[in-house]
């Protein structure tokens, strides 16, 4: 395999969970049942993150939940450094 097939994979595994995070918020307005296969998948995925940056940041101002942005800037991160480390390894 060669690098760039594994920066471009790794980039990519990134923005599916950055769209899972998006989906998640977006459910999260509409309200819909939870129990649903899909639902529960999203749910199931993104709350290891979210759930780290819930604890990490300090009480919500007018309930709103940060969690969401802060993880998207942290999986940015994240990429960045794992894309540099692949590029100066190989």
């Amino acid at each position: 395999m060669s690098v760039q097939f594994i920066i471009r994979l790794v980039s990519v595994a990134i923005d599916i969970y950055i769209w899972l995070i998006v989906a998640r918020v977006i459910l999260s307005f509409i309200r819909l049942r939870t129990y649903h296969p899909i639902i529960r998948f999203i749910y199931e995925m993104t709350e290891p993150l979210l759930g780290l940056c819930r604890r990490i940041l300090p009480g919500t101002v007018m309930n709103l939940d940060f969690s969401p942005f802060i993880a998207i800037i942290i999986l940015e991160i994240v990429r960045y450094f794992l894309i540099s480390l692949l590029n100066s390894v190989f």
